[in-house]
């Protein structure tokens, strides 16, 4: 027979072709990618969630939302507002940050955003406060929900935790899971103050979770400068 003698090249045997082991290499490559991507999503959500729930105790959208509830006293379409004014203006923040990381990211831009977390820090520990005009200037004939969608996206547009999640976007390059977690840090604020009222704010020692969420974000903004740096 003409194939008689014939020696086998690698990867053969008798004629049939052995898997590659690069392919095998590789899947394990991919698998061990994934738990380090579900690490970096989680890093996301939690350190966003963290992060704006503490900046928004006391803050002015805060009071706003205690403001709408004690004008309308419906308390579940003012928690419904809320969250959509919430994921509409966070998600547009988020991704402003993604896409300017994207398009700057360098050397001076980490930097920058650095910075930018330091400088929360020390606007975190600024009191808020709204005048009862504000929500009153709302048109109440549109009902509790669409007054709380309108009132909430626009006061909270140069907000300290609008600001913040522009910064959380650029720091985490993901727009969808800063979202998911500023939105959950928003509604872990909110929704209690909705339903308790001011006596949330007199029971809550507002000082000191501004002083917290102060450290926070000086300890993300530190940690961003050194690593940069390339101190870690």
């Amino acid at each position: 027979m003409a194939q008689e003698g014939r020696c086998n090249r690698p990867g053969e045997t008798d004629g049939a072709v052995l898997r590659p082991a690069g392919r095998e290499r590789q899947r394990r490559r991919v698998n061990a990618k994934r738990p380090a991507r579900s690490v970096r999503y989680m890093e996301a959500l939690l350190t966003s969630t963290a992060v704006v729930a503490l900046a928004e105790i006391g803050d002015k959208t805060q009071l706003l939302a205690i403001l709408l509830a004690t004008r309308f006293r419906r308390p579940w379409p003012i928690v419904a507002g809320i969250l959509f004014a919430t994921l509409a203006n966070h998600f547009l923040a988020a991704l402003l940050g993604e896409q300017a990381a994207s398009f700057l990211d360098g050397f001076w831009f980490r930097y920058a955003v650095a910075l930018s977390f330091i400088g929360m820090a020390a606007w975190t520990l600024v009191p808020d406060k709204i005048d009862e005009d504000e929500a009153q200037r709302s048109p109440s004939r549109f009902g509790p929900f669409l007054t709380t969608v309108v009132s909430f996206f626009i006061v909270e547009m140069g907000d300290k935790t609008q600001i913040a999640t522009i910064a959380l976007g650029a720091r985490f390059h993901d727009a969808l899971w800063v979202t998911a977690g500023t939105t959950a840090g928003m509604m872990l604020a909110n929704v209690p103050a909705v339903f308790l009222g001011h006596e949330l704010i007199r029971r809550v020692p507002l000082k000191v979770v501004r002083i917290v969420a102060a450290l926070l974000f000086l300890a993300i903004g530190l940690w961003l400068l050194a690593q940069t740096a390339g101190w870690l």
